[in-house]
């Protein structure tokens, strides 16, 4: 019959080699019933026979149906936080963009912080991190045991975080929702955090405890029950990063002039600067998406794909890029996009020294891998060095190489384009265009003030 008993024997760990895999059993007898837990490494398996060395020390008293501490048992049927995330890590996955699992993970991380139950015997800030970074990617805790370096703090936040039910306790789960919510306003080292940055990571919390509610863990969504000033957002781009035409030509000249790696990226750079390409959809770019390359005038480009960078933790496939969907796009929808004829001369010159690599990609490396960001970015800020002015280095002019992108949009805009069409290149919505390129559309103002004069002539 089924019940408890305080005669608890452990023998030593068993290790199997297999012909794939090595496994380690913690073996023990309850009762004269004997026991067996499997693991992938000997960390694990030490660390799971020493956490039912300690309940036995301590007096505790296991359950002959499972051969566990009872006090194990009653700790399972309680939801915590820590098991709460990774359930809900589980459900976005097959739904999430690389980067938004990767942007989940970090919300969660810092939100994760500010719910853990014990401060004495807690492992080092950064392993829990670090820790938590793993257990937030579903792929990789999906097909692997923790690293052995990572075990002990994966234990201890199984055991060390609030339950859910902390969240609706009167007052003290008002305090913990606040906890939260200033956690994820500042940086791990305290400062204030980026409103964006705030507020997406809120945007992300809002939607685990909307989760929470789904399924019956939480009765409310506590965060409603918070007066909370959101941060305020800068949604505009500011005028001074955009650069002209005659700092583009200088920008782009400067880039070809960085050595053999600058040579192939000037018409990566100029993609950005003469068709609005996102980074992404320059490094996918191929030659099958010129539709139209004249050797004089205008062409054309069709836009299919886009490979953002995530990082491999983050990807289905476990690389570091992974080729999906235009951005605010449905799959399968392309994008047409202009090609100046400046832009024109760079492809057709870049496709005759450097040919095309697989797939008839356009831009790879020197051994025919992808460009990567840690190779433009180098190439770039010596361009722009060089480039620039002093005072035009010091400013914020063009300091990102999403700049380029900025600038192609807002010389659109002030050449008259119509915005419908200008959102149809960009990959914009017309709403999302005014309100992002409002101030950098010149020459309104003066048209503006000068109707005004008219409109109030004696």
């Amino acid at each position: 019959m089924d019940g408890i008993s305080y005669s608890v024997r452990f023998w030593k760990i068993k290790t199997y080699k297999g012909a794939k895999v090595t496994t380690h059993y913690v073996r023990w007898v309850v009762e004269g019933r004997e026991w067996k837990e499997p693991f992938r490494t000997m960390a694990h398996a030490e660390s799971f026979q020493a956490e039912l060395m300690s309940a036995a020390r301590q007096g505790q008293a296991f359950d002959t149906a499972t051969g566990r501490p009872v006090a194990w048992k009653r700790e399972e049927n309680v939801l915590t936080w820590y098991a709460f995330t990774l359930a809900y890590v589980d459900i976005k996955w097959p739904y999430a963009a690389p980067n938004h699992r990767r942007g989940i993970a970090e919300a969660l991380t810092d939100v994760t912080e500010a719910l853990l139950t014990k401060e004495s015997g807690a492992p080092a800030r950064d392993v829990l991190r670090t820790a938590l970074r793993w257990a937030y990617s579903n792929r990789v805790r999906d097909k692997n045991e923790p690293p052995s370096d990572l075990v002990a703090a994966v234990r201890w936040l199984e055991a060390n975080t609030v339950p859910m039910t902390a969240f609706e306790t009167p007052r003290t789960g008002t305090v913990l929702t606040r906890g939260v919510l200033d956690r994820i306003s500042r940086t791990k080292d305290g400062k204030s955090a980026a409103a964006n940055t705030a507020n997406r990571k809120r945007m992300c919390l809002n939607s685990a405890m909307e989760y929470a509610v789904e399924i019956g863990a939480l009765s409310a969504n506590p965060l409603r029950s918070v007066n909370w000033t959101k941060p305020r957002t800068l949604t505009t781009i500011d005028p001074r990063v955009v650069i002209n035409i005659e700092q583009a030509r200088r920008f782009l000249l400067a880039v070809q002039q960085q050595g053999a790696r600058g040579e192939r990226m000037k018409a990566f750079f100029g993609c950005m600067y003469f068709a609005a390409l996102r980074p992404e959809e320059v490094v996918d770019l191929r030659e099958d998406h010129l539709v139209s390359l004249p050797e004089d005038g205008w062409g054309e480009m069709l836009l299919t794909n886009a490979e953002p960078r995530a990082g491999s933790r983050w990807t289905n496939s476990g690389k570091v890029r992974e080729r999906r969907e235009l951005k605010h796009r449905a799959q399968g929808e392309t994008r047409p996009v202009p090609i100046h004829p400046e832009l024109g001369a760079m492809l057709r010159d870049h496709i005759q020294q450097f040919g095309t690599g697989p797939d008839g990609r356009i831009f790879i490396g020197p051994r025919g891998g992808l460009m990567t960001d840690r190779a433009y970015l180098k190439v770039f800020h010596k361009a722009r060095t060089k480039a620039f002015t002093e005072a035009e280095a010091r400013s914020p002019l063009m300091d990102v190489p999403y700049a380029l992108r900025h600038a192609a949009v807002s010389t659109w805009l002030n050449a008259g384009v119509a915005a419908p069409q200008v959102a149809e290149w960009a990959g914009h919505s017309v709403n999302v265009l005014y309100r992002v390129y409002a101030k950098c559309i010149h020459g309104q103002q003066h048209e503006a003030m000068r109707r005004i004069s008219e409109a109030t002539k004696p």
